[in-house]
């Protein structure tokens, strides 16, 4: 899905109500420095940064140049250069099972001042998104949130969390295996190559990481501002493999009192490989003077427990949902990934707002693949049926394979063929939480969201959603 994102009109709906509440809805042009700027202005408000200095301003402008801003704009404020309300989008790969990616829209930047709440405007920008990310052909739309209470109204469901793990240095004794490579320090700005090369790597191997855009690096490695006082404080380790190749690298910054020990705290933290996952590990629990080291936005599943003489020294200080979905194209996103069990299994999906409303029937092979049937008598408009229509009606000989393998050891085939589809009924929020494999469809029935209406389709449907690495997103956007 590569297109110039603001090809895409202004929404015609969203404009039409918030100029309804004496409000103007403007896709903002970035060669208009100042109508960018008091966009980025109106930005690091909303989320209480400080306001920008030059250096961050104009990395600003070449991040945001590249994306669909939109701004609320009051003329009746002291500042109307200044939005009171924004939003960024841009179209971009999200990964999912089996070292896919499907086409997503990410969606940022989502604020409203304080002085313009209740007029109908995070309601107006947020269905303007959905709708633009429909006509720009996403399966997916996705973002991470700060208020947990906002997006399910729009349809969007928590599908990956993430953890801060600290460890206690004192406790911390390696027992897992050496990698064959090397670790090096290196210097941040002799990393920026390799690190986009590594980033792509370990972005595919892991369902729920979003494409790296451009710029991202840049931030990570603090090259942004290099002279500042955090960009100095940081290091910068980089594993190569046995052959000389680089694998994985992290940043981390020790922060302590004068004299004291401190703590080795991380939020970077790249593998293309399990070896460079491990040796990252070892070099930053093994740290010397500081008390322990603080992994934040790391996965619920990290390894580094099991690699450790004493697993306690890990400690769990925080998990919360990170990465929200929302499904679009629920037969798109549905084929895009690959499951881990062959079956055939009928999901009646309910969305309020239309987009992924229907019965599917879901058939996936032993080797994971899938295809998606959607009945042309579901009452779906014809772009709808034509975009389904890809994934097409499975074939008689996928169809009898799966149900042939989804009802291994449950009786005759002759049984087998005269019973039903397994089928689920579920509102597309909760397709959203299963979707990556993040949670799986038996806790939601037992929560009271999923629905089964014949034997055995919770357990079906278990086996087919999971994933072999659980979904994991290791940045904010």
């Amino acid at each position: 899905m590569s297109f110039e994102p603001r090809s895409i009109p202004v929404d015609p709906e969203a404009r039409t109500a918030l100029a309804a509440k004496g409000l103007e809805y403007r896709l903002i042009d970035p060669s208009d420095l100042p109508a960018l700027d008091g966009w980025i202005d109106a930005d690091h408000r909303g989320f209480h940064h400080a306001r920008p200095r030059e250096v961050t301003r104009e990395y600003e402008r070449r991040v945001m140049a590249e994306r669909r801003l939109h701004g609320v704009f009051d003329v009746g404020v002291p500042e109307p250069i200044v939005p009171v309300a924004t939003v960024s989008s841009w179209p971009t790969g999200l990964s999912v099972p089996g070292g896919r990616s499907v086409d997503g829209w990410a969606v940022s930047s989502v604020t409203v001042s304080p002085t313009h709440r209740r007029r109908g405007i995070a309601r107006a920008m947020m269905e303007a998104e959905l709708r633009s990310a429909k006509r720009a052909g996403a399966s997916v739309a996705m973002l991470t949130v700060t208020e947990a209470t906002i997006y399910g109204r729009y349809g969007y469901a928590p599908a990956a969390r993430a953890t801060t793990l600290e460890i206690d240095r004192r406790r911390a004794r390696w027992a897992g295996p050496s990698a064959p490579g090397r670790v090096h320090f290196v210097e941040p700005a002799s990393l920026r190559d390799a690190a986009a090369a590594i980033s792509r790597r370990a972005v595919a191997r892991t369902p729920g990481e979003i494409d790296r855009w451009s710029g991202m690096l840049d931030k990570m490695l603090g090259l942004v501002d290099p002279e500042s006082d955090a960009s100095r404080a940081l290091r910068a380790v980089r594993y190569d493999d046995e052959h000389g190749q680089p694998q994985g690298f992290a940043t981390f910054r020790v922060t302590r009192e004068p004299n004291e020990p401190g703590w080795a705290e991380f939020d970077v933290f790249a593998a293309a490989t399990d070896d460079a996952e491990r040796a990252l590990w070892r070099v930053l629990v093994e740290q010397d003077f500081v008390s322990g080291v603080r992994g934040r936005l790391r996965s619920v599943d990290e390894p580094i427990e099991w690699l450790l003489d004493d697993p306690r020294a890990v400690a769990v200080t925080e998990t919360t949902d990170h990465l929200w979905v929302r499904i679009l194209d629920a037969a798109a996103a549905l084929g895009a990934r690959r499951y881990g069990a062959a079956g055939e299994l009928v999901l009646d999906i309910e969305d309020p707002l239309g987009y992924a409303a229907g019965r599917y029937t879901l058939l996936a092979s032993a080797d994971g693949r899938a295809v998606v049937h959607v009945p042309r008598d579901e009452g779906r408009s014809d772009a709808a049926a034509a975009g389904s229509a890809t994934t097409g009606a499975a074939p008689k000989r996928e169809r009898s394979r799966a149900r042939a393998a989804s009802s291994e050891g449950s009786g005759s085939r002759a049984a087998a063929r005269a019973a039903e589809p397994r089928s689920l009924k579920l509102d597309v929020r909760d397709l959203a939480s299963i979707y990556l494999g993040g949670v799986r469809p038996t806790v939601l029935a037992r929560a009271g969201r999923i629905t089964a209406s014949s034997n055995g389709a919770l357990e079906l449907a278990d086996r087919m959603f999971a994933s072999t690495r659980a979904p994991h997103l290791s940045v904010w956007f």
